[in-house]
C-alpha cells in the first residue's frame, strides 16, 4: 500500500475520470433496487460515486490511508481504511465490486479472501471482479500483482462455490495503457 500512499494524488488524477461504464453496467443491471454494495479497494472512489448516484447504498474501503482521504472527499461518504484480508461481514451485501483491487492479493491468499467475500454476500448476491489479464505474479511497477486469465479466474471462483455468470476481456480505457487487457468476471452466490 506504500505505493498508493506515496502516489495517491497522481493515481487519483489518473483514474477518477476513466470511463469504465461498459463494465459496471453489466454489474448493476443484475442488482436489486436500493442494493447494498461493498466496494473493495475503491481507489479514487470512482465507482462508489457512480453507485451512490444511481441510488445504491455503498460501503467502500481501501488499503491506502491517502486514497481513503481522497475517495472520501470525492464521494461524500466515509471511506474506511482496511485490507480485504481483514473484512468480517456476514450476509450483508447484495453486490461486491472488486475492480482492479484483488489483483494485489497473492495467489496463495486469493481463495481465503474469496471465501470471506462470499460470506459477506447475501444469498443470490452478485460479485464483479477484474484482474490484469495474464499469468504473471510478482512485483511490477512498485506493486504486487496476481494476473489471471479468464479460465483461471472462473476456476478459482467456482472452487469456492460461486456460479460464474460471465467472463470477458476488456481494454484499458486510459490512452497511455491501451495495450493492457483486463480479465473481468461476474459471479453469483447461490
Amino acid at each position: 500500500m506504500n505505493f498508493y500512499d506515496e502516489n495517491a494524488q497522481e493515481f487519483f488524477n489518473g483514474t477518477v475520470n476513466a470511463d469504465i461504464s461498459h463494465n459496471y453496467e453489466k454489474f448493476v443491471e443484475l442488482l436489486p433496487e436500493n442494493a447494498y454494495i461493498l466496494d473493495v479497494g475503491c481507489g479514487s472512489g470512482r465507482e462508489t460515486k457512480v453507485f451512490l448516484d444511481l441510488g445504491f447504498n455503498v460501503f467502500a474501503f481501501d488499503g491506502s490511508v491517502e486514497m481513503c482521504k481522497l475517495a472520501s472527499e470525492h464521494t461524500g461518504i466515509d471511506v474506511k481504511h482496511m485490507l480485504v484480508q481483514d473484512i468480517d461481514f456476514e450476509d450483508e451485501f447484495n453486490g461486491i465490486w472488486a475492480y482492479a483491487s484483488l489483483l494485489h492479493v497473492p495467489s496463495d491468499e486469493l481463495e481465503s479472501v474469496l471465501l470471506k467475500l462470499k460470506k459477506a454476500l447475501k444469498s443470490d448476491g452478485i460479485f464483479c471482479a477484474s484482474f490484469k489479464h495474464g499469468e504473471f505474479e510478482g512485483q511490477r511497477e512498485g506493486r504486487y500483482y496476481t494476473d489471471l486469465t479468464e479460465e483461471v479466474a472462473a476456476e478459482l471462483f467456482e472452487k469456492v462455490g460461486f456460479k460464474v455468470i460471465k467472463t470477458w476481456l476488456s481494454d484499458d480505457v486510459r490512452k497511455e495503457r491501451s495495450d493492457l487487457k483486463w480479465t473481468n468476471i461476474i459471479v453469483k452466490k447461490e
